[in-house]
């Protein structure tokens, strides 16, 4: 067990951008009295400061606030060698690779074979007491559950997340996961390491496997591809027999003509060059108007939200009518069938009918009622699709990375012959903002700008 050591004030330093708020308070005031009377009772935790007798304070910035407004001299501190940035960097990077496109497993095995220590090793590195797990025999071995835990946490934004779990009853001490609607989530609690938008993408990602082909390649856009019909992912089809210009896409509702679905067929490459000329296009016009496209885009996003907020609000309220309606007519039938009125096999069947129809309503007006309050506090942030736009253009090229950050959706339509040739409908729907009809975008600003001052 690690033993504080005794550190002039005057040494000790609060750590750059730290979350923390030091009030002057009543609840200061109580600490400073009680660290006059008492002393500081708890010790500090500190880090070495390179090439310095300084030390940076890791946690207790209100502890050494009231310390030297107590005119102490000197406080008890726990050193330990936090690389917090090292630390911080490897959960950066993973949440890059995903966003790349690999997946736990294959992320697991790039940091073994780059010999990056897994957290508890890291733990035992920096003689953290945070270490509450045996040593691994091999520091390295990252497991696929960790990776998993590490892009699902979202304590990485700089919320705080509590009342995740709960208990059977006051008796019984077994702990129950909570949903997720139910957690309470404090935000800006402490340093970000990843923002608000590259973990929601993450999430969203995550949501859609990808299937690997028996080459082990994968395209560009594996797990971006839908079919516009039946909503189906389409399966990237890779062969040792078949060209890399031969390689394509098909819904996996096809199944060799026998399912329920037509085979919505385009090539990867002609897939790849469509989106190119696409993210060049928004690139492009991004670059010389943000401003006038944020606001277009805005309008739109505040019309549409407004629209499915008035949709669904009419859902829930008809929905909830129709529940009492029920209510009212099982108790109808109930009267006439003590009345002599209704036979009770009659009754059974209706009474069996109408409760099934109430649970249904009951079952469809809880998720309108999610749904509601998700659309309720959803907000038009694109920072994400800008940031991936101008990656874009400083390097002219399609990487995973930048697919991940901009695309969301991918929508191929079955093809048509048109003057002899057939035509594959695409729609790309982007991070952030969905279908971006630019031709429009593009008139409205010709017809803005001759009225501008």
């Amino acid at each position: 067990m690690k033993k504080p050591v005794v550190i002039p004030v005057e040494k000790l330093r609060p750590f750059d951008g730290h979350p923390f708020k030091v009030k002057d308070d009543d609840e200061m005031n109580t600490l400073i009295e009680s660290i006059k009377t008492q002393g500081v009772l708890s010790p500090l935790i500190v880090r070495p400061i390179e090439n310095t007798d300084e030390y940076e304070v890791v946690s207790s910035h209100r502890r050494l606030h009231a310390a030297r407004k107590a005119g102490v001299t000197e406080v008890p501190a726990l050193i330990y060698a936090l690389d917090r940035d090292a630390a911080a960097e490897v959960v950066r990077r993973i949440y890059h690779l995903c966003l790349e496109g690999k997946g736990p497993e294959q992320i697991a095995r790039l940091l073994q074979k780059e010999k990056v220590l897994t957290p508890t090793a890291y733990y035992y590195s920096v003689g953290s007491s945070s270490a509450n797990r045996p040593m691994p025999s091999d520091p390295y071995l990252w497991k696929d559950s960790t990776i998993d835990a590490i892009l699902s946490n979202r304590k990485y934004t700089g919320c705080m997340v509590n009342l995740k779990t709960t208990t059977v009853s006051y008796k019984v001490h077994k702990l129950i996961r909570k949903p997720e609607e139910e957690w309470s989530i404090v935000p800006n609690a402490q340093e970000a390491i990843i923002d608000e938008n590259t973990w929601l993408r993450v999430q969203e990602l995550r949501k859609n496997k990808r299937r690997p082909t028996a080459t082990r390649k994968t395209s560009l856009f594996s797990r971006l591809v839908f079919c516009a019909d039946c909503g189906s992912k389409l399966h990237f089809c890779a062969a040792k027999s078949l060209k890399t210009n031969q390689e394509f896409f098909r819904c996996a509702n096809y199944k060799s003509g026998r399912g329920e679905c037509t085979i919505h067929y385009i090539r990867n490459v002609v897939l790849e060059q469509i989106v190119s000329v696409a993210v060049s296009d928004l690139a492009d016009f991004v670059a010389c108007h943000e401003s006038f496209f944020l606001q277009m885009i805005g309008k739109q996003q505040s019309a549409g939200k407004d629209r499915n907020i008035r949709s669904v609000k009419s859902d829930i309220v008809a929905g909830k009518h129709r529940i009492d309606e029920i209510d009212r007519l099982i108790a109808k039938l109930y009267e006439d069938n003590f009345a002599g009125k209704l036979s009770d096999e009659r009754y059974s069947r209706m009474a069996v009918k109408y409760e099934k129809e109430q649970a249904e309503l009951l079952q469809s007006v809880s998720t309108k009622e999610k749904e509601l309050a998700e659309l309720e506090r959803e907000s038009v942030d694109i920072r994400l699709l800008l940031a991936g736009l101008r990656e874009y253009s400083s390097m002219e090229t399609l990487t995973p990375e930048v697919v991940n950050k901009i695309i969301k959706r991918i929508e191929v339509h079955n093809s048509e012959m048109v003057n002899g040739h057939k035509r594959v409908g695409i729609d790309i729907h982007f991070t952030g903002v969905g279908l971006v009809d630019l031709a429009t975008i593009k008139e409205m600003l010709a017809i803005a700008e001759p009225s501008r001052p």
